[in-house]
C-alpha cells in the first residue's frame, strides 16, 4: 500500500473514533454518566458498539465486493465447490473470539450492577399512579418519608399557559420533592409499586430498575458529584404514565446533614395531634392540598373527571352518599378500575380529602369525617 493510501486509511479510522467521542454530545445517545458504574456501561456500550459496526463494514464491504467484482457481465462463473475445512473453522472461531472479548467485560460490569452489598444508605422507592413515594430506612436520615409528585403547573400541561410551558426546561422532569443524596456515598434503592409495575430510572447515574407489586428489588448508585439529576418512571403505568418524574439531588456531605436535620424538623412539626378536633374549615383546606397531590390527575381540579375513563366527583352518589361507603372505597380502591387503596394516606389526610371532595363543586354535605374514622374504619 502507497504512502497516499496509508494516510487515506489513518484519517478515515480518526474520523472513525472521533464520531464515537462525538456521540457523548448526541441527544440520541446514552446521557453523559455522572458514577464510575455509568462510565463502565456507556464505555462498554461504545465499544460494542464499535465492534458491530466494523463487523457490518467487513462483512457487507466484503460481500459487495464479491458481488462486483466476480459479476457475470465480465465473464466470472460461479465457483463449484461443496465444503471448505479452513473456511468454517474460521468462521467458527472468529465470532467465538468475538464474542469471548465481549463478554468478559459485559460480565464484570453486569456483576458490579447486581452488587448492593455495604451501601451507606438505603431507601425504599415505592411507585404509585402517579406518583413516587420515599422511605428512607438505614443510614443517616433513617426515618424520613415522602412523596413526591410533579410540580409543573397544570396551565402548562393543559396548554393554557404555551409560554410558560415553552420557557420552563424542566417541564415534566420537576418535583415538589427531591430524593436528597450524600455525595461520593453508595446509595441502595429497594423497589416496589402499590398498584401496577412501574420502574425508576435515572440514566446520568445509570440505574434502572422495575418496581413491580408484592416484591421487593434493588439496584444502587454512587454520585461522583453534587447536582440535579432527572429520570422517569420507565414502564407504561397508565394514563399519566409520563406525569411521574423522578429528581435526585445529590448533596455534599454538611449540606446532605442539615437537609436531614430540617426534615426531621419539618416531620415532628408537621405531626397530628391524634386527639385534635378539627374544624370543617380545617379539614377542607388540609383536604383541598391531598387532594391536588393525589386526586387531581384523574379527577380534574374541577371535579368533573374524564368523562369514559374517570368519575366525576361532582354530584357522585358515593360523595354524597353515607360517609362509610366513601371511606371504604379510599381505604380499599376498587378491583378491575383505576381507583386504587389509598389507605398509606394518614388517618388525617384521608378525612381531610373526603370532607374537601364532599363539601366542594357541587357537592353540599355540610358534614366533617374526623381522622378517628379513618382509624376506626382500617380496624
Amino acid at each position: 500500500m502507497s504512502i497516499k493510501g496509508i494516510k487515506r486509511w489513518a484519517a478515515a479510522g480518526a474520523l472513525f473514533f472521533w464520531s464515537f467521542a462525538a456521540w457523548a454530545e448526541y441527544k440520541l445517545n446514552l446521557q453523559t454518566p455522572h458514577t464510575l458504574l455509568g462510565e463502565k456501561i456507556y464505555d462498554l456500550h461504545t465499544i460494542i458498539t464499535a465492534i458491530c459496526f466494523v463487523i457490518f463494514i467487513g462483512v457487507f464491504g466484503f460481500m459487495f465486493y464479491a458481488v462486483f467484482k466476480h459479476r457475470k457481465s465480465v465473464g466470472h462463473k460461479a465457483a463449484q465447490f461443496h465444503e471448505n475445512t479452513a473456511v468454517e473453522v474460521a468462521w467458527t472461531l472468529i465470532p467465538f473470539v468475538i464474542l469471548i472479548a465481549m463478554a468478559v467485560p459485559a460480565t464484570g460490569t453486569l456483576v458490579t450492577m447486581r452488587d448492593t452489598s455495604e451501601a451507606d444508605l438505603t431507601i425504599k422507592a415505592t411507585g404509585y399512579q402517579w406518583k413516587w413515594g420515599y422511605d428512607y430506612l438505614k443510614g443517616e436520615g433513617a426515618g424520613i418519608s415522602f412523596y413526591s409528585t410533579l410540580s409543573t403547573p397544570r396551565a402548562q400541561i393543559e396548554g393554557t399557559d404555551v409560554a410558560g410551558r415553552n420557557a420552563n426546561p424542566n417541564y415534566l422532569l420537576e418535583t415538589d420533592n427531591h430524593v436528597v443524596v450524600p455525595v461520593g456515598k453508595k446509595i441502595r434503592i429497594l423497589t416496589t409499586a402499590a398498584d401496577v409495575i412501574h420502574a425508576w430510572y435515572v440514566p446520568a447515574l445509570a440505574v434502572k430498575q422495575d418496581a413491580v407489586p408484592g416484591f421487593i428489588r434493588d439496584t444502587w448508585f454512587k454520585a461522583e458529584k453534587p447536582g440535579i439529576y432527572r429520570g422517569q418512571c420507565a414502564e407504561l403505568c397508565g394514563k399519566d404514565h409520563g406525569f411521574m418524574p423522578i429528581v435526585v439531588e445529590v448533596m455534599e456531605s454538611a449540606a446532605y446533614t442539615a437537609w436531614v436535620g430540617a426534615q426531621q424538623k419539618k416531620i415532628a412539626a408537621a405531626k397530628v395531634d391524634p386527639n385534635k378536633s378539627w374544624t370543617l374549615d380545617e379539614l377542607k383546606a388540609h383536604g383541598e392540598k391531598v387532594y391536588a397531590q393525589n386526586c387531581v390527575a384523574c379527577h380534574q381540579a374541577t371535579g368533573m373527571g374524564v368523562p369514559g375513563s374517570f368519575p366525576a366527583l361532582s354530584g357522585s352518589k358515593v360523595v354524597n352518599g353515607p360517609k362509610a361507603d366513601q371511606i371504604k372505597l379510599l381505604l380499599a380502591g376498587k378491583q378491575g378500575t383505576a381507583m386504587a387503596s389509598f389507605k398509606h394516606l394518614s388517618d388525617a389526610d384521608l378525612a381531610g380529602v373526603i370532607t374537601f371532595t364532599r363539601n366542594n363543586w357541587s357537592n353540599k354535605t355540610g358534614e366533617a369525617v374526623a381522622p378517628a374514622e379513618i382509624k376506626a374504619a382500617r380496624n
